[in-house]
């Protein structure tokens, strides 16, 4: 039994759904103002839908552009499909949502990069991994807890704090302690 959160994974499922309704809403009331997007996808996962001639021509990863040239944008919980034009020729594409590897807005300066994950695992898949390497080592669980806050009147001092208070600092102008004391009239 795998008794971890693949964190990472659940947050890549979350910014997909942000493609979702992003989408959703341009299928209901179409592109508002200069809005456009990339949408970067694996063009040879699993569900993935395109003719022929563009498999040849983009066998691993595709950019579709949503701007002027679309038609009949299709949303589903698990893909997409559209109409879009190349080269004058309308074709109709599906693409699910876990083949995306890249979500760009332009005109506002966002964009979302996915990973590529297992469902079941979650684990991340990388196509030019060596046969036979070994999965990363996860970091180890520090053992040490974090101090306990220092109360008033008492001081603090780690081994790394005690060598640091013995190494003289320079000094200039902007590292003196005024006491605002010596400021006011008695």
């Amino acid at each position: 039994m795998n008794d971890r959160f693949h964190y990472d994974a659940l947050v890549d499922d979350a910014l997909r759904s942000v493609v979702r309704r992003v989408l959703t809403q341009v299928a209901e009331t179409g592109l508002p103002g200069s809005h456009h997007f990339y949408i970067s996808f694996r063009s040879n996962d699993p569900g993935v839908e395109l003719p022929d001639y563009l498999r040849a021509k983009y066998p691993d990863e595709m950019t579709i552009v949503l701007q002027h040239q679309y038609w009949d944008l299709i949303i589903r919980e698990d893909d997409f499909e559209v109409m879009v034009s190349f080269n004058k020729q309308q074709e109709r594409i599906k693409v699910p949502f876990a083949a995306l590897s890249a979500f760009v807005d332009p005109s506002v300066r966002f964009g979302l990069q996915f990973d590529r994950r297992d469902k079941e695992t979650g684990e991340k898949l990388t196509a030019d991994k060596p046969e036979g390497a070994a999965a990363p080592t996860p970091l180890p669980v520090p053992e040490k807890r974090p101090a306990p806050p220092v109360q008033e009147g008492e001081t603090a001092a780690t081994e790394g704090e005690a060598a640091a208070a013995d190494v003289p600092k320079p000094e200039d102008a902007a590292s003196k302690v005024v006491k605002l004391d010596s400021f006011r009239k008695k």
